[in-house]
């Protein structure tokens, strides 16, 4: 007898403990009846516009899409883990699964955990398809969905040995999914890069009816790439930090098909509950996934989203901020690791900042409600207004310290570049851990240089004894005020800015 086609369906599911449809075996008994669950639903009729195809979302160990179509009585079946293209210069993965019973076109629900496929599946969209060719290495079809619309071909890429099957059905390897028609009208691809709109340091604007007021977060910019429910993570300096905070890729999963470009904050909380970028320190340095996994469940980071610079193939950057927020908002980002944070319009923004006072932040960011996204610049229609003052310095050198910090760091020697070079500002001995201090002489280390990378004439007492280096590293401080002479007043050190370059900083007023 030969065998039936749902045969490796059954193996791998049990009929009493999936919610899944399971038709019994052809034969007087069945093992679905054996088992005392009640008989499946029979198939329905087929439309007359043709054959049905159907994708489902999965959420299972990894998410991905199942897309089905309807063949001699049974949906044969791919796993597209990106979902399918729609553009055609992209093909992606689509591995081939066992054929599928006729009823599992309408199957929606949890599958338990521990059973095959566990995980929630949802009816993504469903519709009939036209075939233009079908043979066991390459399917052709033209797909009439509610949200797919458009000319396919699914091929195989393994050799002729050990991909086929009898019959003429597609053999059990990996194939790619290519898109023949053009992208949709008006859909453009992710972009590969867009760089964040930067803010300019100011007071609180006059005119509270034409801003938005948003709290500052004590954490480091993020630009997050979603696409194929996977997330990418950009640093403001361009350097790809995905393995970093693994606890972000459920975002991905979150959104599903959705495509976005996100911009946001990453911040770790204090033990108070507060954005600490003192706390986060221990997390923007790794580059290790298993390091970084160990790092997610003892200092967590949250994602705060508060711009969106595309979506579902539609760029948004020139989308005045409100336009923008409101599409932001649809997302419903709420997540373990994710939030929206709020945005206040209609106030006025000196109560928005005694309340960053109250809760100890850092201050706030006013946006023109009118503006649009400006990348890679600094825009009059962002102005940063802090509680307390922070800035940007590039370490050129350092002093030994005294005491338990003997032949040690005792402090870092500062500068700003300017046109002519590299300004002295001062420099900083607290705010240090042992931990910290550890790092930064490793780091250090590999960066001295014989001469100082300072310009014009340096203070000898501050400077005695130094250790010069190349200035490469960026770090940020807190202080009270600039002295005549140009000095930062009572500087504590706050953390290196690894997502940022030398010539990215600039003197704050």
């Amino acid at each position: 007898m030969s065998p039936d086609k749902l045969d490796t369906y059954r193996s791998k599911r049990r009929a009493a403990k999936t919610p899944e449809p399971v038709p019994p075996a052809p034969g007087p008994t069945s093992a679905r009846r054996a088992s005392g669950a009640k008989r499946a639903p029979r198939a329905r009729k087929k439309p007359p516009d043709g054959p049905i195809f159907v994708i489902q979302e999965h959420h299972a160990r990894a998410l991905h899409w199942d897309f089905r179509l309807e063949r001699d009585g049974v949906l044969v079946s791919w796993a597209v883990p990106k979902g399918l293209p729609l553009d055609p210069k992209h093909n992606h993965l689509a591995v081939r699964t066992e054929d599928h019973p006729m009823e599992y076109s309408d199957f929606e629900g949890e599958i338990p955990a521990g059973e095959y496929g566990g995980g929630t599946v949802i009816l993504w969209d469903r519709g009939h398809y036209e075939c233009e060719k079908w043979t066991e290495r390459e399917v052709m079809v033209v797909l009439h969905g509610k949200r797919i619309q458009g000319r396919y071909v699914l091929f195989s890429t393994a050799g002729r040995s050990g991909a086929t099957s009898k019959g003429g059905r597609p053999g059990r390897d990996n194939w790619m999914i290519h898109r023949m028609d053009p992208a949709p009208e008006s859909w453009e691809p992710l972009p590969e890069l867009v760089r964040p709109m930067l803010c300019k340091a100011g007071e609180l604007p006059t005119d509270d009816e034409g801003w938005a007021y948003e709290f500052k977060w004590d954490g480091v910019r993020a630009m997050l790439y979603v696409e194929g429910g996977r997330v990418r993570i950009v640093s403001r300096n361009d350097h790809d930090v995905t393995v970093a905070y693994p606890e972000l890729r459920g975002l991905g999963e979150a959104l599903g098909a959705r495509q976005a470009i996100l911009d946001g904050e990453i911040v770790a909380l204090d033990d108070q509950g507060r954005p600490s970028f003192g706390v986060l320190q221990q997390r923007i340095h790794v580059n290790e996934a298993a390091r970084a996994r160990r790092l997610a469940e003892r200092t967590p980071v949250t994602y705060l989203a508060f711009d969106v610079l595309h979506l579902d193939g539609h760029p948004t950057i020139d989308l005045s901020y409100d336009e923008r927020r409101k599409l932001l908002t649809s997302l419903a980002l709420d997540g373990p690791h994710w939030n929206t944070p709020r945005s206040f319009t209609g106030v006025a923004g000196a109560d928005i900042l005694a309340a960053a006072v109250e809760r100890g932040l850092e201050g706030v960011v006013a946006k023109r409600r009118s503006a649009t996204y400006v990348p890679g610049r600094r825009s009059e229609s962002t102005v940063k207004v802090k509680n307390f003052r922070t800035q940007e310095v590039v370490v050129g050198g350092w002093t030994p310290g005294q005491g338990r910090r003997g032949g040690g760091i005792g402090a870092l020697l500062l500068g700003i570049p300017g046109d002519d070079g590299l300004g002295y500002v001062g420099k900083v001995g607290t705010g240090f851990s042992d931990q910290v201090l550890d790092d930064l002489a490793a780091r250090l280390g590999r960066l001295e240089r014989d001469k100082p990378p300072f310009i014009g004439t340096l203070p000898r007492a501050q400077v005695a004894g130094a250790h010069w280096v190349r200035p490469t590293l960026v770090g940020e401080i807190r202080f009270t005020e600039w002295t005549g002479d140009g000095r930062l007043r009572h500087p504590t050190w706050r953390g290196l800015r690894l997502d940022k370059k030398p010539a990215q900083v600039v003197r704050e007023s």
